[in-house]
């Protein structure tokens, strides 16, 4: 991890340099803001705020990318507050102890590390979700709820919409393991909202135990079989996709059309055709027998 100290006391710069460098860091020094860019993607700046008569916005402003920790004297609007709202992440009061300032170097890159495992995830999970339509009005719907689904997608992002449109810190559990999953729920915040799959899997001599256990939390449970409880509220949710969810094996026909449904998008009929093992003029004829419009 690459350092900068901006830090006009020489000998602190050199010292927390020196404490870094023994855990690790590249420690570089400059004295003065007019040294402190150096073209060098730095993860962290250590800044201090009393450089005589420098302005330290350039610096928080070219180095946004990284962490930026104010190294203060006194806390102030002009020492602290200015900065923060300008972009500089935390701030450390001098003299400090030098584990203090590892904790918030920590903390940050921890923080880094989940920020963009979470862009990762809503990545995958808007390519996972491409094409999937939820058409439910989800503002004006309130948890506990079951959702039966004959496509396990529809469920999923039911629940991961309801979770961002409701503002809800989202837990997944899965009744595939229904004692580990049952413990996972015991364990659960009560501010969190549990979204619960496989219902379908449940045995009926542990649904009575499970409905106790949610009883009161907030919670959406999904099913791929109908769902027969009395006095809960049950969403159906329908696709057309039931092919592979459920393990099914397809007809020929079906298979034929779901294989052009879901990849004409993909492949030219040339290829289409070939891995269907069919002629062109074949595929033709099984669109205009399923009413497949090929989207140019």
């Amino acid at each position: 991890m690459k350092v900068l100290i901006i830090e006009n006391e020489i000998y602190l710069a050199q010292s927390i340099a020196s404490k870094l460098g023994e855990l690790g860091y590249h420690c570089d020094i400059s004295s003065s803001i007019q040294d402190a860019f150096k073209g060098i993607p730095y993860d962290v700046i250590l800044l201090s705020t009393n450089i005589s008569d420098q302005d330290i916005y350039p610096v928080i402003d070219a180095y946004r990318d990284a962490v930026v920790i104010l190294m203060v004297s006194y806390i102030s609007n002009d020492t602290v507050t200015k900065p923060l709202s300008a972009g500089a992440k935390d701030y450390i009061l001098k003299p400090f102890m030098i584990e203090e300032l590892i904790r918030k170097i920590e903390h940050f890159q921890e923080f880094n590390r989940l920020k963009s495992a979470n862009e990762t995830y809503k990545r995958y999970l808007k390519q996972h979700f491409k094409g999937v339509r939820i058409t439910h009005d989800i503002e004006n719907i309130d948890v506990p709820l079951f959702i039966s689904s004959n496509y396990q997608k529809y469920a999923d992002l039911f629940a991961f919409e309801f979770a961002r449109i409701h503002e809800k810190e989202l837990v997944y559990v899965s009744l595939d393991d229904p004692s580990e999953a049952f413990n996972e729920i015991a364990k659960a915040s009560g501010n969190v909202l549990l979204y619960i799959s496989e219902f379908q899997s449940l045995k009926k001599a542990d649904r009575k135990p499970f409905l106790e256990l949610i009883e009161s939390r907030q919670v959406i449970v999904s099913s791929t079989d109908v769902i027969d409880i009395p006095d809960v509220e049950v969403i159906e949710i329908k696709s057309d996709n039931t092919f592979f969810e459920q393990g099914d094996i397809l007809p020929i026909e079906d298979y034929v059309k779901y294989i052009v449904l879901n990849y004409q998008h993909k492949f030219p009929d040339t290829e289409l055709s070939k891995k269907l093992g069919i002629s062109r003029k074949s595929l033709w004829e099984k669109r205009k027998k399923y009413g497949i419009i090929k989207k140019k």
